[in-house]
Parts: C-alpha cells; sequence; structure tokens
C-alpha cells in the first residue's frame, strides 16, 4: 500500500504561543504531518528555550528540543507596525494560528481575531489563556499550577491531614489545554471544510483540567459532597490504592467492582472476604476503607514486587509496578511499543524523548527533528511564502523585526 498523507498534511500553522500550553497544541499537529511556523521574538525568543536542562551549546533545553519538534523556527517582532504586517501576510498563507498572550493583547497589536479573519476568512485560531477570553478573571495571569488550584484539582491531591500537593508536574493543565486545542483545530478545519468559514477556539487553562475530574460537580450538585484529600485512594471503590512489597516498591491495585475484589481475595487467599456479608459489596468495602486498605497491605508486604504482580496476574487482579524514570527505560512494554524516541540531534547528540501519541495504523506521527536554534528558518520561511529577497531580510533584521 503506498504511503498515506498524514491527517493535517498541508495544513500550515503559525505558532505565536510561548511556554507549552499554546506550543504543545501546535506540536501535536506539527507530529501528524501539519507545517508549523513557530514565531519568536528577536531577542531570546520563546522562554521555553531556557525552561528545564540546557542541552546545547546556546542554552535551549530538553524541554525546547523534545516540544519544538518538527517545527520550522522564525522571528519576527508583532509589537512593531512593520512585524504585525508581515504577520497579517503570512496569515494569508496559514490555516490556524495559535496564541497563548493575555486576552486582549493581540488586538493591542491590531492582531485580534476579527481583524486576522478580514485577511483569511478560513483562518482557525486557537487561543489559551489563563482563565479564557470572558468572565471577569480574563485578564488574570495564567499558569498550570494556578490552573490545577482553581480548576479543583490540588485540593485532591495530598494525604486526608496534610496540604494540597502538586499532581506530579505543574504542567499537566499545559499539555490537556494543548491536546484540547489540537482537538479543537481538527473539528473547526472539518467545519472549514464545509463552508471555508474559520473561528477561534477559546480555552481557559482551568477547562481542561476541570473537565477531566469524573463525578466531582455532579456529586456536589446532587448532595452538596465535598471530595477531600485521600492520599492514593479513590473515592467510590477500595481497594483502589497504592501498597507497599517487601522489596521497598510499590504496586497499584484497582479493584473496582464486587468481581474485581472476588478475584483480589482469591488471590490473597482469603476467598471468604468477597462473601456478601463480609466485604463482598462495594458499599461495606467504602465504608471499612482502612481496614481494607490494611488488609492489602498486610498482603502485599509479604512478597517482593515481582511476586506480588505475577500472583495478581495469575488472578486476573488489575495491578502494576509504580515505576520511576530509570524503571521506565527498563521495561520491555515500553521498548516495544516505541514509547522512547531516541534521536540524534545535530546541536544535542543524541536525545530521548517521549514519542508521538496516538498510534494511527495508516498514518503515524513523524519526528522530523527537534526543537531548532532561534530564527533558523527565517530565510527559507521569508523567502518562501512571502517572496523576499535577501536584501528585505537583511533589512528587518537589521532594524529589529526578525
Amino acid at each position: 500500500m503506498p504511503d498515506l498523507p498524514q491527517p493535517p498534511a498541508g495544513v500550515r500553522v503559525l505558532d505565536l504561543a510561548t511556554c507549552l500550553a499554546g506550543p504543545f497544541c501546535a506540536a501535536t499537529l506539527g507530529e501528524f504531518g501539519a507545517d508549523v511556523i513557530k514565531i519568536e521574538q528577536p531577542h531570546g525568543g520563546d522562554p521555553l528555550r531556557k525552561f528545564g536542562t540546557p542541552a546545547t551549546a546556546s542554552g535551549d533545553t530538553l524541554v525546547w528540543l523534545s516540544e519544538t519538534r518538527n517545527k520550522r523556527c522564525i522571528t519576527l517582532d508583532l509589537r512593531r507596525p512593520r512585524g504585525a504586517e508581515l504577520f497579517r501576510k503570512l496569515v494569508k498563507h496559514a490555516d490556524v494560528a495559535v496564541e497563548n498572550f493575555r486576552p486582549g493583547t493581540l488586538e493591542s497589536w491590531g492582531l485580534g481575531y476579527d481583524a486576522l479573519a478580514a485577511v483569511n476568512p478560513g483562518l482557525v485560531l486557537v487561543r489559551i489563556s489563563g482563565y479564557g477570553q470572558t468572565g471577569p478573571r480574563r485578564s488574570d495571569p495564567g499558569f498550570a499550577r494556578i490552573a490545577h488550584g482553581f480548576a479543583g484539582l490540588s485540593h485532591l491531591v495530598g494525604d486526608p491531614d496534610g496540604p494540597p500537593l502538586m499532581p506530579g508536574t505543574t504542567s499537566l493543565a499545559d499539555y490537556a489545554s494543548g491536546l484540547y486545542g489540537a482537538l479543537g483545530v481538527l473539528l473547526a478545519l472539518r467545519v472549514k471544510e464545509r463552508t471555508g468559514q474559520g473561528q477561534f477556539i477559546d480555552i481557559g487553562l482551568y477547562e481542561p483540567i476541570f473537565r477531566m475530574l469524573d463525578e466531582l460537580a455532579p456529586a456536589y450538585a446532587l448532595n452538596g459532597f465535598v471530595r477531600g484529600r485521600m492520599g492514593a485512594d479513590t473515592v467510590n471503590a477500595v481497594p483502589h490504592s497504592h501498597y507497599p512489597t517487601r522489596d521497598g516498591k510499590w504496586v497499584a491495585i484497582a479493584a473496582t467492582s464486587d468481581k474485581m475484589f472476588q478475584r483480589l481475595a482469591q488471590a490473597m487467599g482469603r476467598p471468604e472476604l468477597a462473601q456478601p456479608d463480609a466485604l463482598g459489596t462495594a458499599a461495606r468495602r467504602v465504608a471499612r476503607r482502612e481496614e481494607v486498605n490494611a488488609m492489602v497491605a498486610d498482603w502485599t508486604r509479604r512478597f517482593p514486587r515481582d511476586e506480588v504482580l505475577s500472583r495478581c496476574a495469575e488472578g486476573e487482579v488489575p495491578c502494576g509496578p509504580i515505576y520511576d524514570i530509570a524503571e521506565i527505560f527498563a521495561d520491555p512494554q515500553f521498548a516495544a511499543r516505541d514509547n522512547l524516541l531516541r534521536f540524534q540531534d545535530p546541536r544535542a547528540g543524541q536525545v530521548t524523548v517521549p514519542a508521538p501519541v496516538p498510534r494511527l495504523s495508516k498514518t503515524p506521527a513523524r519526528v522530523e527533528r527537534l526543537g531548532p536554534e532561534l530564527g533558523a528558518d527565517n530565510e527559507a520561511v521569508y523567502r518562501e511564502l512571502l517572496g523576499l529577497s535577501a536584501a528585505e531580510i537583511a533589512d528587518l533584521r537589521k532594524d529589529g523585526t526578525i
């Protein structure tokens, strides 16, 4: 079968966002074939270049190399009238633009959605900000950590008697917003195919996190229940937590139903626990949460982690290891799925980054290169799209526009 075009092949994306949410949206589209042109300030560029572990002689970081994969990078000062005019010309050749400035910033440069749609009515504009384009907080600055707190996630993370904690990474809301942005682009492009009309996509950083909090909102609306911190537990199922093993490691066990608990009780050698008048119903287990968790922990502590995993697998009990990153690199499942992409970068040498997701059977994602130097593609892009001469590009560079 001949190679099929990737889903967004032929789609051109102007990424004028900074840090992570907007750029991740654009990078996701770029992994599947979109032509992504990253636009940065001429002096310093995107702050993401300096966020994380330095990996190149110029100080570009591993985060930059990974999250700017497949992009062409140009410089352009949108705050200058000459720069804004050049951007409007670029918009004529684009299908999508992505920004994550505070609401009103693009408008102050004469580059709001209405102005850009006048230039290109089919443009899809992704707008990611802390709180969205409307509402009393629209002008407030937003970062992912703030979004986690505002959306209700941070309140749930930690032990019952401890402070709210960070949910693993401060960037979770950025990545989630970027994914919703990419989804919005694909939906909007379908509308454009039928009507020729573009639109803007409005995402507040906190909104994807709030959307993912299962029954938190409907449970409060129904009966006023305010869920608190539960450590490693979850609200409606027991045992559904993390348990220690004899060799100082941990496993996650998820007995989400009475049937799953019956299998676990059998694996533990205590089938009587699953009787209806004992702990065989979810309601009984939730009411005796600490007792149930203690029983399971006492059992897992008797064996090294691999044996707990083996016994659970034999009994068809959902159980998995709690890995650190070194264990991930050594695991055969990650290797079999090619989840770790090893890339030879001309500036940083061999760099290992997470592979793209999702996995498409006929048009898989591709990573052609990692994040380039500041302004690496100025000559190519300005010549190709706008037909500028070498002298014109040199003049733009001289006056600080690019």
